[in-house]
């Protein structure tokens, strides 16, 4: 694909930080042709009293709603393990459709399982889209493609929107590194590959995390970024580390990780694409814990 049409392209990109999560959601628009998609929303979570709310996404809905923005899309990354998702809510309140990469449906066959899940579909039917490897779509004037980039887990995809990439979870800011790749289904050697396949991106491109965690020797979160300077500087992973070398670290490095805190929450809820499990028969919904299971470290 000719990328070098995609510069000329520069889209209107509003961040939302939200401080319990450390997550970033965009509104990414054309301002001309007053059309926006919606990348990684949250839903607030109170995981002590199972309480949710929608401060945050109402934030997101506020702002397009001033803007006079119509909602193309609603776009996940991939299934978070650390927040749940308001793409659901969102999707209620302002319409689009929610839409997430194909590989989503490894991602729900293996949750499904962990959760003994028998009523969620491992189909993907729960989403509006599941793109491909290299799918197209545009958001008002502006080119968009799809960029299957696996390794945190099987289903990340990263969004290339005029002359800017979405990068969810494939890679953090230079000075922070890469994403774990520990989960079920990931791999640090397809992580490895799917970095390099950005890295063919061109330099100039800009580039947009989903997350930041303040490394040290940093004060200010910060989520923006080239593709050059991702390339040249990443500490974990640049075009001067070698294969071997990265997945030697990257194993050794998520061996002492713990669990993200919402990953039990966010999980149940995210194969969903952002819809709650169905009330009991006391008209109340649950989220289910397993204990001493793919969710424990020693297991």
């Amino acid at each position: 694909m000719d990328y070098s049409t995609f510069l000329k392209h520069k889209p209107e990109v509003k961040a939302f930080f939200h401080d319990q999560t450390n997550t970033i959601t965009y509104v990414v628009a054309d301002p001309k042709a007053r059309e926006c998609v919606v990348i990684d929303s949250v839903l607030d979570y109170d995981q002590p009293s199972g309480t949710i709310s929608h401060e945050s996404a109402d934030e997101v809905l506020h702002y397009i709603q001033g803007k006079g923005y119509k909602v193309a899309w609603i776009l996940e990354t991939h299934v978070h393990a650390d927040h749940l998702t308001a793409a659901a809510y969102l999707r209620d309140t302002l319409g689009g459709k929610v839409a997430i990469g194909k590989h989503i449906q490894d991602v729900q066959t293996i949750f499904t399982k962990a959760f003994n899940d028998n009523d969620t579909a491992c189909d993907g039917s729960q989403f509006d889209m599941l793109w491909n490897d290299g799918d197209t779509f545009t958001v008002g004037g502006l080119p968009a493609v799809v960029i299957h980039a696996p390794g945190h887990t099987p289903a990340d995809v990263v969004y290339v929107i005029g002359d800017a990439a979405f990068a969810g979870d494939t890679m953090f800011m230079p000075d922070f590194g890469t994403a774990r790749c520990d989960f079920p289904g990931g791999s640090a050697e397809t992580l490895y590959a799917s970095a390099h396949k950005l890295f063919a991106l061109p330099e100039s491109m800009r580039m947009f995390m989903c997350h930041d965690y303040l490394p040290d020797g940093r004060d200010t979160y910060t989520w923006e970024t080239t593709i050059g300077e991702q390339k040249k500087g990443n500490i974990q992973l640049n075009e001067n580390v070698e294969k071997e070398a990265f997945v030697e670290f990257r194993t050794s490095q998520d061996k002492g990780l713990g669990m993200p805190r919402l990953i039990i929450p966010s999980l149940q809820v995210n194969i969903r694409a952002g819809r709650l499990p169905n009330p009991e028969d006391n008209n109340v919904v649950y989220l289910k814990t397993p204990i001493n299971s793919v969710f424990s470290k020693d297991e």
